[in-house]
């Protein structure tokens, strides 16, 4: 059974299925790997083992008596705490919302749900989402399972141990500025940050609503390309609720087969990264040459701007979003601390931010141009690997690069609306985990997870140490 816990989740969804194993059996050894594990990385919020159990014997008798179980039946998955799951802390590690329990399941749970999925728990994260680090005032501290010493990052970071340390066979984060993303990279898993209103947003915490609600989405993380792509296809869909939902279908990944021109690059020409990650991207890139694609070297233009805009719109959201349950100590938020520091921001006016939002469509815009001639893009998730625990500096090539920075080149797919998916491929001289990040044109989510599942052939998961 132990075996189990590190195959996909597809696999695993089969084996119940085929009756190798009973829902009951799958859901007691994750329960029996979260006992052993969670002490030392701290991935859970809420546990909810008697109802998770109860849920998998229902569903193992329904299934005796002939019904289905659904296309994700028995699988045991997590989700991240601002997410709402009825009866469970959505408190998002914030003493302003301490003791917060959801009345209903989000939208996302709930179609995990009637697709025969079992909810384990929900996952630690940063206080108030506010870091890439998972670390608040009411749960604590989340360590990497790759190395205790580091963060598995934020602010899905329980999340991301969770499933790279076989606690949980999938799950859902959310991302307004790589909070999928990163923690997939530092532990080693895949992530997706859909478009805005491809995956229902609805039952958030903070709401995903106004400047939010173009920035902060919901999506899928595993350890696997191709469960990536059955959460996605379980969650993904039209909720009015969400201010930004379209009503579009989702199609198999493999509706691309036609070899496509993709562009790469190692870096932006702004902040440099560690060797190793360039190696990653280069073996991305050799990996889809290898396929048949059009590969070739490309630095998209407006980028810079781009991450300007995002802090621009980050930081007056959250400003604004979080003034009333903060009262004034949303300013002393280490992040919005660290990004309001940085130097003279625009007017906090209705005009500036009217004005910012019109200047970031013209860049999306032209980004949208640029990839008529590369339809997809291949580059970094972060300048470096996952970090130690409080790290806030690194010297790349006889730079210092600053957290912030180190951190940014998620940032401008978030402000200018671009599914990206992350997936493992390379390894850092300390055997930390390097993912890099696959990035398409708005809607084009299959196409992502195509080319991200080219990728991963060259790397994909591996069992962290911890194990």
């Amino acid at each position: 059974m132990e075996s189990l816990l590190l195959r996909p989740a597809t696999e695993i969804v089969h084996a119940i299925a085929v009756g190798e194993v009973s829902a009951v059996d799958v859901v007691r050894a994750h329960l029996d790997q979260i006992a052993r594990v969670n002490p030392r990385v701290n991935a859970f919020v809420d546990i909810r083992a008697d109802a998770a159990l109860d849920d998998a014997r229902a569903q193992d008798r329904a299934a005796a008596a002939g019904s289905g179980r659904g296309p994700l039946g028995g699988l045991p998955v997590t989700v991240k705490s601002a997410i709402e799951v009825a009866g469970l802390r959505c408190e998002t590690g914030s003493r302003t919302r301490a003791g917060a329990i959801a009345s209903a399941d989000a939208v996302v749970v709930a179609r995990l749900r009637a697709a025969g999925a079992i909810v384990l728990g929900t996952t630690n994260v940063a206080d108030m989402l506010m870091a890439y680090e998972s670390d608040n005032p009411l749960h604590g501290r989340t360590s990497n399972p790759w190395a205790l010493d580091r963060t598995p990052g934020g602010s899905s970071g329980g999340e991301s141990a969770a499933i790279a340390s076989g606690c949980s066979a999938g799950g859902i984060g959310s991302d307004g500025g790589g909070s999928i993303r990163v923690p997939a990279h530092f532990a080693g898993i895949c992530g997706l940050k859909p478009t805005p209103g491809r995956i229902p947003g609805t039952g958030h915490q903070p709401p995903c609503l106004g400047p939010f609600s173009l920035i902060g989405v919901v999506g899928p993380m595993a350890r696997t390309v191709g469960d990536l792509d059955a959460l996605f296809r379980t969650i993904a869909g039209w909720e009015p609720g969400d201010p930004m939902a379209v009503p579009l279908p989702v199609e198999p990944i493999d509706r691309a087969r036609t070899p496509i021109r993709i562009g790469y690059f190692e870096d932006d020409g702004r902040v440099p990264v560690t060797a190793e990650t360039r190696g990653t991207v280069r073996a991305a890139a050799k990996a889809l040459e290898e396929a048949g694609h059009e590969v070739e070297a490309f630095t998209p233009s407006g980028l810079e701007r781009a991450r300007e805009l995002w802090e621009i719109f980050f930081c007056e959201a959250a400003l604004m979003v979080l003034a009333a349950p903060l009262e004034g100590a949303e300013r002393r938020l280490p992040i919005l601390e660290a990004f309001l520091a940085r130097g003279p921001r625009p007017p906090r006016t209705t005009l500036g931010f009217i004005e910012a939002w019109i200047e970031r469509d013209q860049v999306r815009a032209d980004l949208l141009r640029q990839m008529e001639t590369y339809r997809v893009l291949v580059c970094p998730v972060a300048s470096v690997p996952a970090f130690r625990h409080g790290e806030r500096a690194w010297t790349i090539d006889g730079t210092s690069v600053g957290y912030l920075d180190a951190m940014s080149y998620t940032v401008w797919f978030n402000i200018l609306g671009n599914p990206a998916a992350v997936v493992p491929v390379g390894r850092s001289p300390e055997g930390l985990p390097i993912d890099v990040q696959v990035v398409g044109r708005p809607f084009e989510e299959e196409l992502v997870l195509q080319i991200a599942a080219t990728i991963e052939r060259a790397g994909g998961y591996r069992p962290p140490p911890v194990l």
